[in-house]
């Protein structure tokens, strides 16, 4: 073994190993990075990267990265859309979408559970955060679900695995990040875009079939009320006046990337300002609302981005490690073909997603393995969205799934963690369901950006 290959080795190791330790992410990466470009120059005559600090007027290697970090334009788009998504989770948007269409669906056998995934759908695309949406669904949707008699596991599987599909739906944060992470024009951000709106709804399409089958070839798993109440053209107003809103906004800020009118950054600024709006709209504007939105904004902005520091650290002390050439020559030597290492490659970042967040692996892993992808022609916005879906799936799974946590914050005294677990799991097949169709089947995800932004 080459002495490049065991510090890569040995900086995976120690970073998994303050990770279950429960060290915070952004110090173990920062610290494991300061702590290796140490060992490199005192005992690695090979390890000859400038990566320090320059106080002496001249940016070093490594302080213009991090500037380069905080500097990029499309990074500003990040808290906007972050702000955009708290601020109409304060609005009450959600709550008035729940009681019309509870009345148009809930007669139904799964209606209520229906409704819900509806209700994600529109908040995954106005919102995009995934700890409000699983938190709000929840809090909206497991009593109501439990007092029509729905099966637990039903109910708090439901609203959990409804509220992770905002990390795809777009705007997704998630897709901003790896658009810049990918570095290559060709999977930018408005295609990202594009390329999630088929999957995401196909995702919601399978959630929707499920509940449906499972309701009707089970009945007592989640049954018809037994006084529904009709369905007349007042319901149907109701629901066009609640989902009008946030749809148009919806419409406005991708409308506004699709058409060329506004860049990323820009239309993240018109999602802010239109959510504020519909705020003050619905009458849920004032000064506490608006301090709180903007408090939340920042410590999730500071959060990714202390990340953010901490892995463009890591990053360049592992390249000075030759960790670049490890990966690729341990990717390119699978025997399997283009086709079997970018399975092998989803599958890893599988089993990484029950120990680690979608913002870690997104700013380690992906820009690691998707330059050696790309090389191998596959498609950057298919590769993206294979990774976004299978980055999806890490919200679930145990033991560090965040929807998980948030979820069981909310639910009744009544429903255990097992209850939780056992309710995500047919979610989580789907989940892995869409992945192999979008990989069998790569126009899922290429044919609409190709479509409104060409081939390129």
């Amino acid at each position: 073994m080459s002495i490049e290959t065991l510090m890569v080795l040995l900086m995976f190791g120690s970073f998994m190993m303050l990770l279950l330790a429960g060290f915070p992410v952004a110090w173990s990466l920062a610290g494991i990075g300061l702590l290796f470009a140490v060992i490199g120059h005192v005992m690695v005559e090979s390890f000859n990267a400038d990566i320090w600090f320059n106080w002496r007027g001249s940016m070093g290697v490594l302080d213009r990265r991090i500037y380069s970090v905080v500097a990029n334009e499309l990074m500003v788009a990040l808290p906007m859309f972050i702000f955009m998504g708290i601020m109409l989770d304060k609005s009450g948007i959600a709550e008035k979408l729940m009681d019309s269409l509870v009345r148009l669906f809930g007669g139904l056998r799964g209606g209520y559970a229906v409704t819900v995934v509806i209700v994600g759908v529109l908040l995954a695309a106005s919102t995009g955060i995934i700890g409000a949406s699983v938190v709000l669904l929840g809090m909206l949707s497991i009593g109501p679900m439990l007092k029509a008699k729905y099966d637990k596991t039903l109910a708090v599987g439901t609203a959990c695995s409804v509220g992770t599909l905002g990390i795809l739906v777009p705007p997704s944060i998630m897709l901003v990040l790896m658009a810049d992470r990918m570095g290559t024009p060709a999977a930018s951000v408005g295609r990202l875009f594009m390329g999630a709106v088929i999957p995401g709804l196909m995702l919601a399409g399978m959630y929707i079939l499920y509940i449906l089958i499972r309701s009707y070839m089970k009945p007592e798993f989640a049954p018809a009320p037994a006084n529904r109440e009709p369905v007349d053209l007042r319901a149907f107003l109701d629901v066009l006046i609640s989902v009008v809103p946030p749809l148009a906004l919806i419409v406005l800020v991708l409308g506004s990337i699709f058409t060329g009118v506004a860049t990323t950054t820009e239309a993240s600024g018109i999602g802010a300002l239109g959510a504020t709006l519909l705020a003050l709209l619905y009458g849920r504007l004032n000064l506490t609302n608006f301090k709180q939105a903007l408090y939340q904004t920042s410590r999730t902005t500071a959060f990714i981005f202390g990340i953010f520091i901490g892995a463009t650290i890591y990053a360049a002390v592992l390249r000075s490690h030759g960790g670049d050439d490890v990966i690729r020559n341990a990717i390119l030597g699978l025997p399997f073909g283009v086709t079997g290492t970018v399975l092998v490659i989803l599958l890893v970042t599988f089993l990484i997603g029950f120990f680690l967040d979608w913002v870690e692996i997104t700013l380690i892993v992906l820009p690691l393995v998707a330059p050696v992808v790309l090389s191998l022609g596959v498609d950057p916005v298919w590769f993206a969205i294979l990774f976004a879906v299978c980055l999806q799936t890490s919200f679930l799974t145990p033991p560090v799934g965040f929807a998980l946590f948030y979820i069981k914050g909310v639910c009744p005294p009544g429903i255990v963690t097992t209850d939780i677990y056992k309710g995500v799991a047919p979610y989580i097949v789907l989940q892995l369901i869409a992945l192999l169709l979008i990989f069998w089947y790569a126009p899922l995800a290429t044919w609409l950006p190709a479509e409104v932004f060409g081939r390129r």
